[in-house]
Order: C-alpha cells, then sequence, then structure tokens
C-alpha cells in the first residue's frame, strides 16, 4: 500500500433544513393555528483516529467531502430529519490544519479520538414559533444555516517510541529487521528507504515498544533537499532518537561531522528535536577492520556524555547492550 503522510482536502457540513409554514387543518377545529415545524440539523464534519489505518491514501483521492443537509420541517410541529453525520477515519497520529490559517484544528493522537471540524447548519424554525397574541397567522419560516466549510491540510505524524536517523545507508533499515519483525527493503545504495517503517520491538519480559526506521536524511534536508522534510515530521513524535552512523572502512567521511551534520538539520528543522534523548549507534563493526572511525566517534561521544553502542546488525554483536538500554529508556519516559 502507498505510504501518504499529506495532503490537503475540502470539507462541508450539511446546510440545516428550512422552517416550514403550515396552518392546522383538521375537520370540526375552526380557525386552526401554525404548526410548521422546525428543520433539521446539518450533518456534522468529523474525524476519528482509527488504529486499522496508516496512511492517508484515502483522503488523497477523495478531495471533497461533504455532510447531508437536514430535512425540511413539515406539518403537524413534525420536525425535520438531522443530516446525517460524515464521518472520516484517519490514522492516529494524524494533526488537521486550516489550509487557510495555517491554524492547527485538531491533533489527534490516541485511538478512537474524535472532533467535530465543521459543524452543520442549525434547521430554521417553523412558523409555529412566531404565533402571538396579535399576530396569529405567521406567514413565514426560518431559512436553515448554511454548514461550515473549511480547507484542510492533513498530516500524519507517526507515534513511535524510539526514531532511527543516520545518513543514507546507515544501516536504519537492517537493524530494524533484525531487533522486530518489520521487513523493510534493504540494499547497498543509497535511499532504499522511501517512507518510514515501523517495527513492534518484543522483550522477554512481555513488554515492548515500537521503532520508526526515517529514510536517510542529507545536507539541507530540513528545505527539502533529499527526502526532506516530508519526513523529519515523524520524528516529532519520537520519545527519543537513536543516531546511526557507518563506522566500517567503506566511507571516507569522518564518522563524527556525519552526526554533527544530521543533528544540525534536525535543529534547522525544529530546535525542540535537540532536547529529546539520543543515542549514539555505530554501525557495521563487522566490517571496520582498522577501526579508526569507531575509536573516534567512540571518544567523541564520550566526551560528549553521549550514550555510544557498536553494533553489527550482521552478526549480532552488541544488539543486546543496545536494546537493554532501549528498554530502560523506554521505562523511564513512562
Amino acid at each position: 500500500m502507498q505510504f501518504v503522510d499529506y495532503t490537503k482536502i475540502y470539507v462541508k457540513a450539511g446546510d440545516g433544513g428550512r422552517g416550514c409554514v403550515s396552518f392546522r387543518r383538521e375537520k370540526y377545529v375552526p380557525r386552526g393555528g401554525p404548526d410548521g415545524g422546525d428543520g433539521g440539523r446539518g450533518g456534522h464534519i468529523i474525524f476519528k483516529a482509527s488504529r486499522e489505518l496508516n496512511t492517508l491514501l484515502d483522503l488523497r483521492y477523495q478531495r471533497e467531502n461533504k455532510a447531508k443537509r437536514g430535512q425540511h420541517g413539515m406539518g403537524k410541529k413534525m420536525h425535520g430529519r438531522n443530516g446525517e453525520d460524515r464521518i472520516i477515519p484517519v490514522p492516529v497520529g494524524t494533526v488537521i490544519k486550516d489550509a487557510d490559517t495555517d491554524e492547527i484544528l485538531s491533533d489527534l493522537d490516541k485511538e478512537d479520538a474524535e472532533v467535530i471540524i465543521a459543524k452543520g447548519g442549525r434547521g430554521g424554525q417553523g412558523n409555529a414559533h412566531f404565533a402571538t397574541p396579535t399576530r396569529q397567522a405567521p406567514r413565514f419560516a426560518q431559512p436553515g444555516e448554511e454548514g461550515e466549510e473549511k480547507n484542510l491540510i492533513i498530516e500524519l505524524k507517526l507515534l513511535a517510541d524510539v526514531g532511527l536517523i543516520g545518513l543514507p545507508n546507515a544501516g536504519k533499515s537492517t537493524l530494524i529487521s533484525v531487533i522486530s519483525s518489520a521487513r523493510p527493503k534493504i540494499a547497498d545504495y543509497p535511499f532504499t528507504t522511501l517512507t518510514p517503517n515501523l517495527g513492534v520491538v518484543k522483550l522477554k519480559d512481555f513488554r515492548s515498544f515500537v521503532v520508526a526506521d526515517i529514510p536517510g536524511l542529507i545536507e539541507g534536508a530540513h528545505k527539502g533537499a533529499g527526502l526532506g522534510f516530508q519526513f523529519l515530521r515523524h520524528v516529532e513524535r519520537t520519545s527519543m532518537l537513536l543516531h546511526l552512523v557507518d563506522v566500517s572502512d567503506m566511507p571516507e567521511t569522518d564518522p563524527v561531522e556525519d552526526f554533527k551534520k544530521i543533528n544540525k538539520e534536525l535543529e534547522l528543522y525544529s530546535s525542540k528535536l535537540l532536547k529529546k534523548p539520543q543515542a549514539v549507534v555505530g554501525t557495521k563493526i563487522d566490517i571496520a577492520m582498522e577501526k579508526k572511525r569507531l575509536k573516534k566517534l567512540s571518544a567523541y561521544c564520550k566526551s560528549k556524555k553521549i550514550e555510544f553502542f557498536p553494533v553489527s546488525a550482521a552478526t549480532g554483536q552488541g544488539i543486546k547492550e543496545l536494546l537493554r538500554y532501549l528498554s530502560a529508556m523506554m521505562e523511564k519516559e513512562r
């Protein structure tokens, strides 16, 4: 299924039904008074969070969403039926914004959370409401109010405990495939991960936590370079960040500069991201023969008091120690 985490839609709540102009007409009842009923309320536009969804794909192809109007009032003071509400299911973690003002209208970060985004119009009152001693036969009623209409921006921000970040080919997809049941695409070229992957890490004591593999970031990501800021939004929800750096002999870059480069992108996107707990993982140590990059990154992390874990997803070296640390951190967050 295609992963969609951003779209724009138009919503229109139902209009209220008209009030009725009617007079009582019954045999043996002379001079029957006004008995026009009220119109029904228009249907609301309601968004509801569901765990069964993980993409905004349906909304991308359903750009217009309208609720039904209320039924008009009828004689004998019969109230028109309310318009049926339009309930739009969205994934948990969906943020709804007003496209015209950029105001956040709702953040559906819990299962079954729901919100009325556009209210249906109130039904008009029938002429029975307007009878007075001096105006006993009113020949008018209220029209129904129009339902609210809005242009919306719908964003999905994945909910995960741990976010895996790093340059392309840092080993994020391989690590998540080893510690969870997620099976992302893995290859020896950059940008193999084009959409975020979620994996559930299950521990022996029946506890678990969710890890998100965020597509590889590059310099200028906050401006949209590479896969850009379209995936940086998913980092905002995580409790902590796990920064993966390739310490094998293959890359010719400085591992410390690689680490600083991604952190700079996080800061430029949102300074709040650097306040999250962060640990560093040196990956691919099984092919780090000279260990120059490994030693340099380890020394830097020690000097900055950043937790550092050298691991090999291929051999399993260091994985248990990393999971113990993540489990303790998640326990502390909860």
